[in-house]
């Protein structure tokens, strides 16, 4: 008996050192010599792993980078200076890279949208109050105002102003999608820094009635239609929508007659009032991102 049990662990031994040596030599063989210069990139990387790159994480854009896949701009984290120095270690062009920021498409605060009860609930975010029937607003598809995104953002880069909204910072926004996938309403939206023209409403009732509940709803009017180009903005769903496609064409005058206020043109950040500005043929108007 002892002796088959002896002979059972040198069999089981001898198949190990046996695997061990063909794993050992199958590695030698196969093995891929990574570029050390992986290494030195990702250093001067920002280590945010914030995926605004469109990569899960810096070694994986330090990766792309070094294999000439994307370019060093796309690491719209780091400062200037460091992706200079990226792309003058590696010798390549910087590359051009188009800043992108969150936008909510909602303007519907405090002060414009009506609420049907009082959440009370014990757990104080967006997401715990989506569950109870959607949230508490008038509006079911607008802002629950909980600041669930102001709280997932790394960067600080969103805090809630006096209205109750979540306001971005462009300035230190990365785009990375926090906001986007924490959003119980799906009403955040990474959006180049050129696309100025921007709808803050996502509902789909209809005229008076959307505005019944949101005093800055688009009530579907189809003025900014008729003072856009041509196929610039369409209505669908009770909603304006905008073709970005097409954004070369888009300019503040679709805003003008718009009588909620609900299609802005932003230049920094959301809600914020704009001056007043002089428009040909002598017309005042004061364009506005505070809705």
């Amino acid at each position: 008996m002892i002796n088959e049990i002896i002979i059972g662990i040198g069999i089981v031994a001898g198949l190990g050192l046996l695997f061990a040596t063909i794993l050992a030599v199958a590695y030698r063989r196969l093995k891929v010599e990574e570029d050390p210069r992986i290494d030195i990139v990702e250093e001067m990387l920002p280590h945010a792993n914030c995926g605004a790159c469109g990569e899960p994480g810096c070694r994986a854009f330090a990766e792309r980078v070094v294999g000439g896949e994307v370019n060093p701009a796309k690491c719209t984290v780091s400062a200037p200076e460091e992706i200079q120095r990226i792309a003058s270690y590696l010798g390549v062009e910087v590359g051009t890279e188009e800043k992108r920021v969150a936008r909510l498409l909602c303007a519907g605060g405090k002060n414009e949208a009506h609420s049907l009860a009082e959440y009370a609930g014990t757990m104080k975010s967006c997401r715990g109050e989506a569950v109870v029937t959607g949230g508490v607003k008038a509006c079911s598809w607008g802002c629950l105002g909980l600041g669930d995104c102001e709280k997932v953002c790394d960067f600080d880069a969103i805090y809630m102003n006096e209205d109750g909204l979540p306001t971005v910072i462009p300035e230190k926004c990365t785009a990375c999608g926090d906001c986007v996938e924490i959003c119980p309403k799906n009403l955040f939206e990474l959006m180049p820094v050129s696309q100025k023209l921007i709808v803050q409403c996502k509902s789909q009732l209809e005229g008076d009635y959307a505005e019944s509940k949101c005093s800055v709803a688009c009530t579907a009017c189809g003025r900014c239609v008729a003072d856009a180009p041509q196929g610039l903005i369409a209505i669908r769903n009770n909603l304006a929508v905008i073709d970005y496609e097409k954004n070369e064409l888009a300019s503040p005058e679709a805003t003008l007659r718009c009588p909620t206020d609900a299609i802005v043109w932003i230049e920094d950040k959301q809600f914020e009032k704009r001056p007043t500005v002089w428009l040909p043929l002598g017309r005042v108007e004061k364009f506005t991102e505070e809705s």
